[in-house]
């Protein structure tokens, strides 16, 4: 097995070399990263001339069309492991998809992905509660809200009708009936911390995920891998790749 690692000499791309070099003893690795400081690294995907049997990137979304356009060329299942994509580029990879297999997600934290599901059935328990979602990160995290934030919004937006985003509350004025609120904090070395708030008159239902190194990352990443080799084309995340895994049980 040959495997493309982009964004190789940051932190995740580091990790990212580590598990597969665990999990995958035999298989040879092609770093690429665009930092003109790093030796031994292709500085773009069209660098290399051989085989590649799956491309990872750990770099940053402003790299979305080099990399989509590369696995298109070269019919390389692609895992995105980036956040904070632009309309834009989100097309461009919902087009890639055509053609390839992609995995795209916001988290690869098999635990977010079990949170997703916990989340719609407690919200549809909750039919008439306040709703917030607060995300903490490391302060070197680009994006706000995170991605992830994102992701745990949509899923509640899909049980509730009507349900719109309030982003980073500020000024004056009530909270709306079917507001749902998310905040970001950036201090410190937070790997990664989402909490929801369901909250009535009466009670509140909080639910957490925080992770305790950003590692975790890249071993949902080796899941991803696993998976998306050998599947046809189209666009994946962690939900639907946990629903083919319990369809095929």
């Amino acid at each position: 097995m040959i495997f493309m690692v982009h964004g190789a000499c940051g932190y995740m791309g580091t990790e990212m070399i580590k598990q597969i070099r665990h999990h995958f003893p035999d298989a040879e690795i092609v770093p690429v990263d665009s930092c003109q400081t790093c030796a031994d690294v292709y500085h773009a995907p069209s660098e290399y001339r051989g085989r590649v049997d799956c491309i990872v990137d750990f770099s940053h979304h402003s790299a979305t069309k080099k990399l989509t356009d590369y696995a298109v060329a070269v019919q390389a299942p692609l895992v995105i492991a980036t956040t904070g994509q632009t309309p834009e580029e989100r097309t461009m990879i919902a087009y890639a998809a055509q053609s390839i297999p992609v995995f795209f997600a916001s988290n690869f934290s098999i635990g977010v992905a079990v949170l997703l599901r916990i989340a719609k059935e407690a919200v549809k328990a909750f039919p008439d509660a306040d709703i917030e979602i607060v995300e903490a990160h490391h302060n070197h995290k680009v994006d706000v809200p995170s991605g992830t934030a994102l992701t745990l919004a949509k899923a509640i937006q899909s049980v509730r009708e009507n349900a719109k985003l309030n982003i980073g509350r500020h000024e004056n004025g009530k909270r709306e009936k079917n507001e749902i609120g998310i905040h970001s904090l950036r201090m410190g070395n937070i790997a990664g911390v989402h909490e929801i708030h369901i909250c009535t008159p009466t009670q509140t239902l909080t639910l957490k995920h925080e992770a305790h190194d950003r590692a975790l990352f890249a071993e949902g990443a080796i899941e991803a891998i696993k998976f998306l080799i050998g599947q046809p084309a189209g666009l994946y995340d962690m939900e639907k790749m946990y629903t083919i895994k319990e369809e095929k049980r």
